[in-house]
């Protein structure tokens, strides 16, 4: 590990040991990370990437954490933050590029504030760019792929690979990211021009209908389950008469009952039994499966 660190540090790159997940992730939850890195550069991140293959260590990606339940014992081994993967500019046209660990609504600010239309369904999705294009995240009738163009990925042996649309597989709640075994670096944008002051209206308008709707006064890692075909989740587990339950800390919200809150000191083990517990009882009462969106770790 010493050596490990000295190459790190060779690299210079910032990192941190034993950090708390709960202070990393929108749920509160989650134990320590062993080694957490901060590459802040593309260079940075293939370094990372590079050393740890070279020690046979597999990184877990840690965005902005709002997609995520870490386990109560946190995670013993090294995570790769996108954190510091800041850039963010305007290219040519409607075009606007930047590092994954700008968080989705400041990319949704300068397209309004450079005049430019299509992230307003993005406005208050609370991840950062590098989730939001892993798992082509969506709301109010948009997702990524209608407005993602180029996105720069980190092989797993640190290679630097440039994915265009065609081969990014974006489907509900999916993109071939997943499967690549790597890590999204920077992304781009294809958007539209338009009027900043009607752009403003509509992101307005999306941050009002989340707070009218979710629980965002809680804890939480935002919609539990993905949307089954024919059906909505919450729907199904209101139907279910599940609104409120409540495992330990963790209860499903009665204001959206497709999201678990954390309403004080909730575990992760608690998370997982009330999920469980909703999922038996929505398959039991309406034949559907409800497959959770958040990723566990």
């Amino acid at each position: 590990m010493r050596r490990f660190l000295a190459e790190l540090a060779a690299l210079g790159v910032d990192y941190r040991q034993e950090v708390l997940m709960s202070a990393n992730t929108s749920f509160k939850i989650g134990g320590p990370a062993a080694l957490v890195l901060y590459p802040a550069s593309l260079g940075a991140l293939q370094g990372c990437v590079a050393l740890c293959a070279a020690q046979g260590l597999k990184p877990f990606v840690l965005g902005n954490g709002s997609n995520l339940l870490v386990k109560d014992s946190g995670i013993d081994g090294v995570v790769i933050s996108t954190e510091k993967l800041q850039t963010i500019e305007r290219l040519q046209g409607g075009v606007v590029a930047c590092g994954a660990g700008i968080k989705l609504n400041e990319l949704c600010v300068f397209a309004q504030k450079n005049g430019l239309s299509g992230l307003e369904f993005a406005y208050g999705i609370p991840g950062s760019v590098g989730g939001a294009v892993f798992m082509n995240a969506g709301a109010y009738g948009g997702e990524m792929k209608e407005v993602l163009g180029p996105v720069t990925c980190v092989t797993s042996t640190g290679a630097c690979v440039l994915v265009p649309p065609k081969e990014q597989g974006l489907g509900y709640r999916h993109s071939a990211f997943m499967e690549m075994d790597g890590i999204v670096a920077s992304a781009c944008f294809l958007l539209a021009p338009g009027n900043s002051l009607e752009i403003k209206a509509k992101m307005n308008e999306t941050m009002q209908k989340r707070r009218d709707k979710q629980p965002l006064e809680f804890a939480s890692a935002g919609s539990v389950f993905k949307r089954p075909a024919g059906h909505f989740a919450g729907g199904l587990i209101e139907q279910c008469g599940l609104k409120g339950k409540g495992v330990g800390g963790a209860q499903v919200s009665e204001k959206h009952a497709g999201f678990i809150i954390n309403t004080g000191g909730a575990r992760a083990a608690d998370v997982r039994a009330l999920i469980a517990l909703v999922q038996e009882v929505v398959q039991r009462q309406t034949g559907v499966l409800l497959e959770p969106e958040i990723r566990f770790v």
